[in-house]
């Protein structure tokens, strides 16, 4: 079946981050600028855009389920979209397109999207437009996915705001002296990811895997390392581990490892000054 791909929010959504992350490679402050007004203006918590996109993700980002349970997910996510103002979600797209279109470049609807065929499945099935033996097979497809053996992705539950303002403060009093600045900023941004979709932890991802990524490449010219065969060895090695970051979605394993390259780069700098 044929797909307009720039009427698939989760294809814009993916799509302009894809390009984010270029513009900070890039060091290109005016068009990274750009598309993060776009994130936030049209994919924030409350937006038409972030209410279809989170039903496009209780799909696409569901593994290891049982049949059962997943059928329910894809017809509650149905029936949650047939609420969904089109005529808003059509306007705001237009909204989108035009920006980038306008501020940044034609070519973001060229980047590659992973998993690009599912969201197309899934923008088909929620517009209800297609004979039913089709939308039938594009469900099963789906299915099989959403119940495939794989490491489920990491989620963030929802805190009300007492609960969260309480974590926060017991999060200061216990770690404000022994963590470094920026494993802090780290750690906030992850904690509080569940607030936008994780837009802001990806936005923040972004710009600090390319500053560490800096850092570590800094470290290897230390005389301490340089000199030092294993240490050289090893030092590289995190910048592997470093670029495989941005090939999958960020979770607890990936965030331990970075708190502690964090850690190893100040240390590492500190004792070569």
């Amino acid at each position: 079946m044929k797909h307009n791909k720039k009427r698939n929010t989760a294809f814009l959504y993916e799509a302009l981050v894809q390009e984010l992350t270029k513009s900070v490679v890039e060091k290109d402050n005016n068009k990274k600028s750009q598309i993060v007004k776009i994130l936030k203006e049209h994919f924030s918590k409350g937006k038409v855009l972030y209410k279809e996109l989170s039903l496009y993700k209780s799909i696409n980002e569901t593994r290891d389920m049982e049949r059962k349970l997943a059928e329910k997910i894809i017809h509650e996510a149905r029936m949650d979209y047939s609420y969904l103002p089109q005529e808003d979600i059509f306007k705001e797209q237009s909204r989108v397109i035009n920006k980038i279109n306008k501020n940044v470049s034609s070519s973001v609807f060229s980047n590659f999207v992973k998993n690009y065929k599912d969201l197309a499945s899934i923008s088909q099935i929620f517009n209800g437009e297609i004979p039913v033996k089709q939308r039938v097979l594009l469900e099963e497809s789906l299915l099989d996915n959403m119940c495939s053996k794989t490491q489920p992705q990491q989620e963030m539950k929802p805190l009300d705001q007492l609960a969260y303002n309480t974590f926060i403060k017991k999060f200061n009093q216990k770690y404000n002296n022994s963590l470094l600045k920026e494993q802090k900023e780290l750690l906030t941004n992850y904690l509080t990811s569940f607030s936008d979709n994780g837009l802001s932890l990806k936005i923040y991802l972004n710009e600090e895997l390319e500053r560490v990524k800096d850092k570590v490449r800094e470290c290897l010219d230390l005389k301490e390392i340089k000199q030092d065969e294993i240490m050289s060895k090893n030092t590289n090695k995190i910048l592997e581990k470093l670029d495989t970051f941005k090939q999958k979605e960020f979770d607890q394993q990936m965030l331990g490892e970075l708190l502690k390259i964090q850690h190893f780069i100040s240390e590492a700098q500190g004792n070569g000054e």
